[in-house]
């Protein structure tokens, strides 16, 4: 904050920075603005499940556990939660890896369950990867690499 001199009208001009001050203390000029905390970031949830999934797919392929109905009964799931989680296993290595190093930042999910059920009929991974969609347009970007199917040429 620092003072000049009077201005046309004899008022004081004042330049400085203005802060909203907690209640009660509205008006006052503030040193320093407020401290930020650092966003918290954790493995996006969706990250969480596809891990889950695969985990899962190697336990029914190693014999640790019949079949998809076993695990749900393990798990107090019911078999059409278990059928979505192994399904996510469908989807294009391209997404499955950009899923996995996803993180949510401050509670904020990157991408959603739901989206990414959408394109798990699609049975080609290269039209997956045009259907699928991330905040940043990465998996667009990921389709059209040299070769057309994800892969670096």
């Amino acid at each position: 904050m620092s003072a000049s001199s009077p201005a046309k009208n004899n008022a004081l001009m004042v330049s400085g920075t203005l802060r909203r001050a907690p209640k009660g203390h509205a008006g006052k000029f503030l040193g320093k603005p407020p401290v930020v905390p650092e966003p918290v970031r954790r493995p996006a949830r969706l990250a969480i499940m596809l891990a889950l999934a695969h985990k899962l797919q190697q336990a029914i392929d190693r014999g640790a556990v019949r079949d998809r109905a076993d695990v749900a009964r393990r798990l107090g799931l019911t078999r059409a939660r278990v059928t979505q989680l192994l399904d996510l296993t469908l989807l294009a290595p391209d997404i499955q890896e950009r899923i996995l190093f996803s993180e949510s930042e401050d509670g904020l999910e990157p991408v959603s369950e739901r989206s990414v059920r959408g394109v798990l009929h699609i049975e080609d991974w290269a039209k997956q990867l045009e259907g699928c969609c991330f905040p940043d347009g990465a998996a667009g970007r990921l389709a059209h690499t040299a070769d057309g199917h994800g892969q670096p040429g």
